[in-house]
């Protein structure tokens, strides 16, 4: 994984670029942001960066022995420490290393529910735990195998149990001169402050919606214009990005759905509305999460179709076809307060709250307000 690999960030990278090489790294980074940023991507560009014998032009080479190291997940002085599912504190990152290997394999742009599903426990929460710690000092007590500095990767360090945080406190706070702990995380408020505030912060922002396409366009070979409503339907998030354009079956239903919904709410047809509400409720959790987000998203781009601004517009061919005709009836009185309810809605069943009773609910408010 090199720098110039990572989507945007380029301030971050730059600022990351002239720590290593002034030779004051610190013994403790943490890389942190909102969730769907490839903020572990950046880290293991940085340990492969620190590594490299042969770096050329602010990035490495890819080509020397540690950089093929790295590469092949082989370097002998980086170690990745992560959440885990196990039976008690005696489990460890080391008892999960293959699906790791597969993890960052098959998705070099972090995702969170994908790790979940090669743990085989996708309503799991995975933990760091105590024993970890043991295997953490341990590791890092080695004397380096082949460079300079030995170097942890720690992926969602909010996710280390008191036991596991308390025991590497020391360690982090006292380190050895050639140990460097690069932390990755989605949540640094839930980091224990106490490990929060010995570490040099970096925070990384979402790329645009037009580096995020350029990235795909390129190493993806996916159309651009595919790519740019992919990202945009995202929010950036590089995660969802990338889901989204594998799975776009599942948007076209989601699609198919958004129309239902706003015609049988335009009729006032609260029997289908409510046979609809329940066809949505079979979704799983998180899909009909993703469902009224794609909702809110679709109210906030007909309510910009109707500037009749394009270039401002990311919508796909079948989505403006219905807009064309479906725009005029989001407006300044009732654009802000469907928004609001769609996301009211996902947070309800979020928190485990009867799908059915809040769809249902949902429906009624947009017969509502379709026609305010």
């Amino acid at each position: 994984m090199k720098f110039s690999d990572i989507i945007g960030n380029e301030k971050a990278i730059n600022q990351i670029r002239h720590i290593v090489d002034s030779d004051h790294i610190p013994h403790a980074l943490l890389l942190h942001g909102d969730p769907g940023i490839p903020k572990l991507a950046l880290a293991r560009a940085t340990a492969q960066y620190i590594h490299c014998t042969n770096r050329t032009d602010g990035d490495s080479c890819g080509h020397c022995p540690s950089c093929l190291q790295h590469q092949s997940l082989n370097h002998g002085d980086t170690f990745f420490s992560f959440p885990v599912t196990g039976k008690g504190e005696n489990t460890t990152s080391d008892m999960f290393i293959a699906e790791w290997r597969k993890f960052i394999t098959d998705s070099p742009i972090e995702n969170y529910e994908y790790w979940l599903t090669l743990l085989k426990n996708e309503n799991a929460q995975p933990l760091i735990y105590a024993a970890e710690s043991n295997a953490i000092l341990r590791k890092m007590s080695l004397s380096s195998f082949t460079a300079k500095y030995k170097i942890l990767i720690m992926w969602l360090p909010e996710k280390m149990n008191e036991p596991c945080a308390n025991k590497l406190l020391k360690l982090i706070e006292e380190p050895d001169p050639d140990s460097i702990f690069i932390l990755v995380s989605n949540s640094a408020k839930d980091i224990l402050p106490t490990i929060f505030s010995r570490t040099q912060r970096i925070e990384l922002m979402r790329p645009s919606v037009e580096q995020i396409a350029q990235y795909f366009s390129s190493t993806l070979a996916t159309d651009y214009d595919q790519a740019l409503v992919a990202a945009a339907a995202a929010d950036a998030n590089v995660t969802q990005a990338l889901q989204n354009l594998e799975a776009s079956s599942e948007t076209k239903a989601f699609h198919e759905q958004f129309v239902r919904l706003m015609r049988l709410a335009y009729m006032r047809d609260l029997k289908s509305l409510k046979a609809w509400s329940e066809l949505i409720a079979d979704y799983k959790r998180e899909k009909s999460r993703r469902f009224l987000a794609y909702c809110a998203r679709m109210v906030r781009e007909n309510f910009i179709y109707n500037l009749h601004v394009p270039q401002l517009n990311y919508l796909t061919a079948e989505e403006q076809q219905f807009s064309s005709r479906f725009a005029p009836f989001i407006n300044e009185t009732n654009v802000q307060q469907m928004v609001a309810e769609f996301s009211s809605a996902a947070n309800d069943i979020q928190r485990n709250a009867n799908a059915k009773i809040v769809l249902f609910d949902l429906a009624v408010k947009i017969t509502i307000l379709i026609k305010k």
